[in-house]
């Protein structure tokens, strides 16, 4: 059942599987409101085993761009998409979100996979010492930290 995320309060709807619920509803709040901000988009989540294309291609992509593969689930699947970007988002159970910018044309588009990290969430073990985490502060998500990779090949 699809879910539009409320970035005024925090809500675990949908999270209830996950040990860090209480701090993936806040980063979920978080993404919310950036996208409300700056697309006028409602962030609109739904099961992942509704959109398993979606989950099926991100897998796919994570594998040949940086054989990464992920043991947590993914618990839900937000899909902005307008004219020029495709840019999904992954919520997983244990307390992090990977998204894709992906531009669809332009002389050099932007495509890069963004990671972030809830509240108090270890670095999952698959990611351990491959990346630098930046810090950011969030009055809906406190302390998020975040890295990203640049996309070599095309996918759409």
């Amino acid at each position: 059942m699809a879910y539009k995320v409320n970035f005024k309060e925090i809500e675990t709807i949908g999270l209830e599987k996950s040990p860090a619920a209480s701090s993936l509803a806040g980063l979920r709040a978080n993404e919310a409101r950036y996208f409300w901000n700056k697309y006028h988009f409602e962030y609109v989540v739904y099961p992942a085993l509704d959109r398993q294309k979606e989950v099926a291609w991100l897998k796919e992509l994570m594998k040949a761009e940086r054989q990464l593969e992920f043991a947590s689930p993914i618990l839900e699947v937000a899909i902005y998409e307008d004219q020029n970007l495709y840019w999904p988002e992954f919520i997983y159970q244990n307390g992090m979100i990977i998204n894709v910018l992906y531009e669809k044309k332009g002389e050099k588009p932007k495509r890069a996979v963004g990671i972030k990290l809830a509240e108090g969430i270890e670095v999952p073990v698959e990611l351990q010492g491959k990346f630098k985490f930046a810090h950011q502060r969030s009055k809906l998500a406190g302390s998020i930290r975040g890295s990203f990779f640049k996309i070599k090949q095309s996918w759409l």
